[in-house]
């Protein structure tokens, strides 16, 4: 067990984790849900796991990987709704993690959408069609931040529930 003064000092840096990871959700490709799980996680080796509090733990880490895969699923979906082809996804994907590699997240996501674009665009020859493609997978995007933001939420109320509740 940690002196008082550490423990006091390792609390605050767990909330700062979860705090910043709740903020950091609004940054596009930022670890938001994996930084709250890890501050929660260590909230749980600090303060000692029962069979109630790791069966807590168990449903929030549930939900972080169950989001994750939605958030992949929202953002092709979204996208597939107006036509997308599975061949420009994948390229889009593809240069999504070049682009965020060489330049920043941000940049792999606008390489990401032109991507999808120029695909669409020479296998449709319609312009419109090919932004369609790409609002379609704005649109999915944006569901897919919601759903994270819903996650988030949920994995710290949990948290909460087991600060202030369990011992």
């Amino acid at each position: 067990m940690p002196s008082a003064g550490l423990h006091q000092a390792l609390l605050i840096l767990i909330y700062v984790g979860i705090a910043v990871g709740f903020i950091g959700q609004a940054i596009p490709f930022f670890p938001s849900l994996q930084v709250v799980w890890l501050s929660i996680l260590g909230y749980g080796l600090l303060s000692g796991f029962t069979w109630l509090s790791g069966g807590v733990f168990f449903l929030i880490t549930l939900i972080m990987v169950v989001d994750i895969l939605l958030d992949n699923v929202l953002v092709s979906a979204g996208a597939r709704v107006q036509g997308t082809s599975w061949l420009a996804l994948g390229i889009g994907l593809a240069a999504l993690l070049v682009g965020s590699l060489l330049w920043t997240p941000l940049g792999g996501l606008a390489a990401s959408f032109a991507a999808v674009f120029f695909v669409e665009l020479v296998r449709l020859k319609d312009m419109q069609k090919a932004l369609a493609s790409m609002k379609g997978m704005a649109i999915g995007c944006g569901w897919s931040a919601l759903a994270r933001l819903g996650a988030i939420c949920l994995m710290i109320g949990m948290w909460l529930a087991w600060y202030f509740f369990i011992k």
